[in-house]
Formats: structure tokens, C-alpha cells, sequence
């Protein structure tokens, strides 16, 4: 999918101290509003009259509700991908399959732990920045598992990009338990994990 976004859908991020503490309110009400009503309760006019605000001075940061859902979107999805980047040495130390079980593992406990991280990252496209933020999930994801075992010899580079497809794999399954659950059950954890080792399999190089 190109990465063309409209100007009105991306986050006016402010430089002075002031507007920046203002920025990061706003984030953290919208957090809230999410986490207590989901999407049918979130609206800029909502947001503004819970924080005091004008509807102005939010549209200011965020020219539409898909901007601000947008920058909420990368903040999770950076989280998540600092959360696996502390996870390296444990990761380095099993091979690709057990690997693969502790990526489900961490996704799973974040995801539970972030309703608004599950709501915004598995939730349905409601618009074109959404759905680029769940291609960007799994394709940055892809790349972190393919960082890790790619090196070791155990899958291949590309083409095709494996990783990144194995990780929309074991997202669908994560997406379906989410639907089905609000939250990733260990029935699914583990669909996820035999979904995703079944689909690599074909591809591992073989050292010995």
C-alpha cells in the first residue's frame, strides 16, 4: 500500500513547551475516551468538552479524528516494538520455533494489557490511516523477526517476505480472539504460534 497520506490525517506536532504539554493532553484524554467507550464514544467535540478545551485548539494538533487515532496508533505500535527490542537476548537464545512462542507470549500480554493498543492495532480499518497502521504493524514486525533469525542462517531474507507474512498470519488469528474474546485467550495464543511455525516451515534453511 503506498505510504500517501493526506495532510488533514496526520498530527501537527507543536515545538514550543507549552503547545507540547498541551499535544500529550490531548493524547492522553483521547486514551481515555477509548478505553472507556471505545470508537462509537470518540469524537473531537467529545474530546474538547472533557478536557476544556475548544474544538479550535484540538484541531490545531489534529486536523481530523484519524490524525489523532493515527499518532495514537504509532505510539502503541512503538511500545510494542520496544517491548520485543528488550526481549533480544531471550529471542537470540532459542531458535526460530521457540522464538516464535515467545513473540506470541509478549504480543499477547501487551495487547491484554492495552485494550486501547488492541483497539487501534487489531481493530477493523475504519480509515486509510488505520490500515496503514496495521500493514505497518506487520511489516515492522516482520523485519524484527526476520532481523533475528535471518542472521542465525534459519529463514530466509526474501523474496517472498515470509516474516512479514507470517506475522499477518499470526495477527489474524490475534484479530479473530480479539473480536470473538475483547481480549487474546490462550487457545488462540496458541493457534497463532502452530499458524505461523506451519506457514515458515517450508521456508527454514537447513545447517546441518
Amino acid at each position: 500500500m503506498p505510504d500517501t497520506h493526506d495532510p488533514f490525517d496526520v498530527a501537527r506536532r507543536p515545538t514550543q513547551q507549552r503547545a507540547r504539554a498541551r499535544f500529550e493532553r490531548i493524547l492522553e484524554e483521547a486514551e481515555c475516551v477509548l478505553r472507556d467507550g471505545g470508537l462509537s464514544a470518540f469524537s473531537i467535540p467529545v474530546l474538547a468538552q472533557r478536557l476544556g478545551y475548544t474544538r479550535g485548539s484540538v484541531y490545531a494538533y489534529f486536523p481530523t479524528p484519524h490524525a489523532l487515532l493515527g499518532e495514537l496508533a504509532s505510539r502503541h505500535l512503538s511500545a510494542l516494538e520496544a517491548m520485543f527490542g528488550a526481549q533480544l537476548d531471550a529471542l537470540h537464545a532459542v531458535g526460530w520455533r521457540g522464538g516464535i512462542g515467545l513473540v506470541a507470549d509478549h504480543a499477547a500480554a501487551f495487547y491484554n494489557d492495552q485494550p486501547v493498543a488492541s483497539l487501534l492495532l487489531l481493530g477493523g480499518g475504519a480509515s486509510d490511516a488505520s490500515l496503514r497502521a496495521h500493514e505497518q504493524t506487520n511489516k515492522r514486525l516482520g523485519d524484527f523477526i526476520r532481523g533475528i533469525w535471518s542472521q542465525a542462517r534459519d529463514l530466509p531474507a526474501a523474496p517472498p517476505d515470509v516474516t512479514t507474512l507470517a506475522a499477518d498470519i499470526g495477527t489474524a488469528v490475534f484479530r479473530r480472539s480479539w473480536f470473538e474474546h475483547g481480549r487474546i485467550t490462550p487457545p488462540y495464543r496458541d493457534a497463532a504460534v502452530a499458524a505461523m511455525i506451519g506457514f515458515l516451515e517450508p521456508y527454514v534453511r537447513r545447517t546441518d
